[in-house]
């Protein structure tokens, strides 16, 4: 493709996984992120840069024929008894970005929004693309109302954009911070030998995507035609793990006990992310190939090769 790509959140986890999946398949990418980071390909253009107007975008946008918008700064945690931080650090630029593009309708938007922050969660039935939305964080009421200004910016200047639903994405690069993540926040406490502090009885259940597999869905995104309009589609492994499980594979793969401490739940966490992802596998011919041992096994691998 000889449209340039536009990154924004190129720096985050998944962020970098793209850049580099990106650069390997020879396209022209703009990276954006708040800070720079390691190991970027020599191919790709990166601007530190942490644009919050239209004014701010419109510069990024010439040449790009697709914006991935990845770029996030806030956890349901993070978010908790503070609604106007997911308005300032997130709604905002993504307001911003579509008031940029109304000017350039033949710009392609992939934005990346979320699956277990948003559905209601129902008994013994995966959630689809159009099952009920029940927000219960206002990091996922963020995801989508940026969800419904999207939709109304397609519909009103025609525009093409695919909203990618993941499901908890994990893999190596991910790294140890606040409560960002329980696959490196436990690998973290199994190294150093320390206490896990538990959210309720472990007994919730989320769906878990190795960070390759979901880039690899974004490759499809990108070379597949996109028609007018906006669609949204559920990016999952399509098998839900009850956390004490998680536990059970993370013990098995560093042969070590994990130690935990288990505390009340919080309001911000649905008991249930059973994500139904048969729209992707339709769509673009995607499924997740890597299990939960495997990707397990590779995200403690990198993990031990960091300096502690």
């Amino acid at each position: 493709m000889s449209e340039r790509i536009l990154v924004l959140g190129a720096g985050g986890f998944i962020g970098r996984h793209l850049v580099r999946r990106l650069a390997s398949m020879g396209q022209d990418v703009l990276a954006v992120s708040r800070r720079a980071w390691p190991d970027i390909p020599a191919s790709v253009e990166m601007r530190l840069a942490e644009p919050r107007s239209p004014l701010d975008f419109a510069p990024l946008l010439n040449g790009v024929g697709t914006v991935f918008h990845l770029a996030s700064s806030s956890t349901p945690g993070s978010t908790a008894g503070h609604p106007l931080d997911e308005l300032e650090a997130n709604l905002r630029p993504t307001l911003a970005l579509l008031e940029s593009l109304q000017e350039r309708p033949l710009i392609s938007l992939v934005y990346v929004s979320s699956a277990g922050t948003l559905y209601q969660p129902a008994p013994d039935t995966p959630s689809r693309e159009d099952s009920p939305l029940l927000p219960r964080s206002y990091h996922g009421a963020g995801k989508a109302a940026a969800e419904a200004f999207i939709h109304a910016w397609a519909s009103q200047y025609d525009g093409r954009t695919t909203i990618l639903r993941p499901s908890n994405v994990y893999g190596p690069g991910q790294l140890e911070k606040g409560s960002f993540g329980i696959v490196p926040t436990a690998l973290g406490k199994l190294r150093r030998g320390e206490e896990l502090t538990v959210w309720g009885d472990g007994n919730i259940v989320r769906d878990f995507l190795y960070v390759d597999d979901f880039v690899a869905l974004c490759e499809r995104v990108l070379v597949t035609p996109k028609a007018r309009g906006s669609r949204i589609v559920n990016v999952a492994c399509g098998k839900g793990t009850r956390i004490n499980d998680l536990f059970g594979v993370m013990e098995l793969v560093t042969g070590r006990p994990l130690l935990r401490r288990y505390v009340a739940g919080r309001g911000v966490d649905a008991p249930r992310a059973d994500i139904d992802p048969s729209l992707a596998r339709q769509l673009f011919d995607w499924t997740a190939r890597v299990d939960l041992e495997q990707g397990l096994q590779e995200t403690w691998r990198w993990l031990n090769r960091q300096t502690p």
